[in-house]
């Protein structure tokens, strides 16, 4: 069997010396076989290496490639937990984040873009400032806010409504997860087998959920808006009516 000095390893594995100490001091890849005062490693520690820089580069924490090492030890394929992690990892939408100007910004909601607002809609996850632009995570939302702002709503008004709704859709978005959880993965305290059918059976069911899940909110929206915009209607008809009559003098 093939054995290597660290330089070595680290070279091959095409990382350095002082990733390979960081790795091992934070419990992703086991010591080395010693020998007097040298350090041997094995086949099997180059393909932990090279594993452990597959997933740094696809953005992995040392956390979590320590959990996914953790799972492969206990017999699971790291291929197919990548694999349902890619699935989850999909965006839930079509739309793609826009970068503007400051200036463009400005153009589209007037004096209203202060410094203030700008900060609060970063603290609130809406935009991501980088120097001179912004990066809008949703466009969508914004022109939605530009055209309320436009409507006569202030925007300390929309950005409330924004976080407000943020926080509903926080909630939405975990009752899905909640029965997915609850009814497809075992009880809590159960482990899970190492079965790389069931792997794919929660990979098929989040990808067919997908559509339907956002169907289902946008369904369940509508018929909310449809109810309370006819109960708005009623109350400013009402109130229309009573001012007719106070100014006319009619009696109540």
């Amino acid at each position: 069997m093939t054995e290597y000095r660290i330089d070595d390893l680290a070279r091959l594995a095409g990382t350095t010396v002082r990733n390979v100490r960081v790795y091992q001091d934070r419990g992703l890849l086991p010591g080395p076989r010693k020998q007097g005062r040298t350090g041997w490693y094995s086949e099997s520690h180059l393909a932990r290496l090279k594993l452990i820089g597959r997933l740094l580069d696809r953005g992995y924490t040392f956390a979590t490639i320590g959990e996914l090492l953790r799972a492969v030890q206990q017999g699971w394929r790291v291929e197919d937990l990548l694999g349902l992690e890619e699935e989850i990892a999909q965006p839930w939408s079509d739309e793609r984040p826009a970068r503007l100007s400051i200036v463009e910004l400005r153009r589209m909601f007037g004096s209203d873009a202060s410094k203030s607002v700008l900060k609060r809609g970063c603290e609130i996850g809406l935009l991501e400032r980088t120097g001179a632009s912004v990066l809008v995570h949703s466009p969508r939302l914004l022109t939605a806010g530009k055209d309320l702002v436009a409507a006569g709503i202030p925007i300390a008004a929309v950005l409330d409504l924004a976080e407000a709704l943020q926080r509903d859709m926080k909630v939405v978005a975990d009752r899905f997860v909640e029965v997915i959880s609850t009814h497809v993965l075992p009880a809590e305290g159960e482990p899970l087998t190492p079965s790389t059918e069931q792997i794919s059976e929660i990979a098929a069911l989040i990808h067919h959920l997908r559509p339907h899940a956002a169907q289902a909110v946008d369904a369940t929206f509508s018929q909310a808006m449809n109810s309370a915009m006819a109960t708005a209607f009623d109350r400013a008809a009402t109130r229309l009516t009573e001012g007719r009559a106070k100014a006319s003098g009619d009696p109540d």
